[in-house]
């Protein structure tokens, strides 16, 4: 395995957390696959702005914000304190922990109040996906069989080769500023460096696509959401890249129906990064993002993340925990 140390992005939130992003390593030469890590991120600072908070309100409502700040809430009866146990055993395991859940039909938000920020990396497929089906829908572009092929294992195995094909046929750039402009994304910017694995985001911009998504509020008509949010749920247990996907999420939540995307990168630093995102329960009710940075193997960094959402709902399933 071979990897080049990457730069840490920090940002400071408006009011809650923000989720760390993450990405799988590309695969060079044939056979069995190796791992290369991405070239190193630009560091960078967000400074907290009113709109900001504005939008969180607007996404999650007061309730939300008061479970994000760690206030009592009406739901999620012992979460909150899950949530600190979570954090408190992967920092003594020297993991950093980052963690939000979001209930649809109630609108709260629960969360470990993480401020961490580093770029989407391999979330940001869903962005290329998006950007993707709407030009389809407009007439702008013409998805052959093998194009809607290679977007469906871009989504389910975390293509790279997929993405990379996609990002520059799309615009680039211009894929984050059309999709963050349609989903009201403030905090959504594209890579400094032109590549799609550094488009940086926030927790907040995260659960408010994905929810707006599931809300077909977004942009995309609910048959094309649906595409999306149908790959997800079909996450294969490795990568493209024969990297094993399940960690977080889909091991943690084994009672659950989910539909993630997953990513991973070595190293930020000494840390390896993972990164787990998605849509939980036959109604899509729930949204979860988890993320952790651990200076360790990659099994033990994804056992940790494992752990983490195991601790926060032991039953495996959110509701009955």
């Amino acid at each position: 395995m071979r990897t080049r140390p990457l730069t840490v992005l920090t940002a400071i939130a408006a009011v809650t957390m923000v989720i760390a992003g993450c990405d799988e390593a590309l695969i060079s030469g044939k056979g069995p696959a190796k791992l290369t890590a991405k070239p190193a991120l630009v560091e960078r600072r967000l400074e907290p702005q009113p709109q900001f908070i504005e939008r969180l309100l607007d996404t999650v409502g007061p309730a939300g914000v008061a479970a994000a700040e760690g206030l009592p809430t009406a739901g999620f009866s012992g979460v909150q304190g899950r949530i600190q146990q979570a954090t408190d055993e992967a920092a003594a395991n020297g993991a950093t922990l980052s963690v939000a859940i979001l209930d649809r039909k109630t609108h709260e938000l629960v969360s470990n109040g993480n401020s961490q920020i580093i770029g989407t990396a391999s979330v940001a497929k869903l962005f290329i996906a998006d950007d993707l089906l709407l030009a389809e829908s407009q007439g702008r572009t013409t998805l052959s069989p093998d194009d809607r092929k290679a977007l469906d294992v871009m989504l389910q195995s975390s293509d790279d080769g997929a993405a990379e094909r996609f990002w520059d046929q799309g615009g680039g750039d211009s894929i984050i500023t059309e999709v963050a402009g349609r989903y009201g994304l403030g905090a959504t910017t594209p890579p400094s460096d032109g590549r799609w694995w550094n488009t940086m985001s926030t927790l907040p911009d995260l659960i408010h696509y994905y929810e707006m998504l599931l809300d077909g509020t977004g942009g995309l008509s609910p048959e094309r959401a649906k595409i999306i949010v149908n790959d997800l749920a079909q996450s294969t247990p490795n990568g493209l890249d024969g990297y094993p996907q399940r960690f977080g999420i889909p091991d943690g939540l084994f009672a659950e129906t989910v539909a993630v995307k997953q990513g991973w990168m070595c190293c930020i630093g000494a840390d390896w990064v993972h990164l787990s995102t998605g849509v939980i329960g036959p109604d899509r009710r729930y949204i979860m993002v988890v993320q952790s940075l651990q200076p360790s193997d990659d099994a033990t960094a994804r056992q940790t993340i494992t752990n983490a959402v195991k601790t926060i709902f032991p039953n495996g399933r959110i509701g009955t925990a």
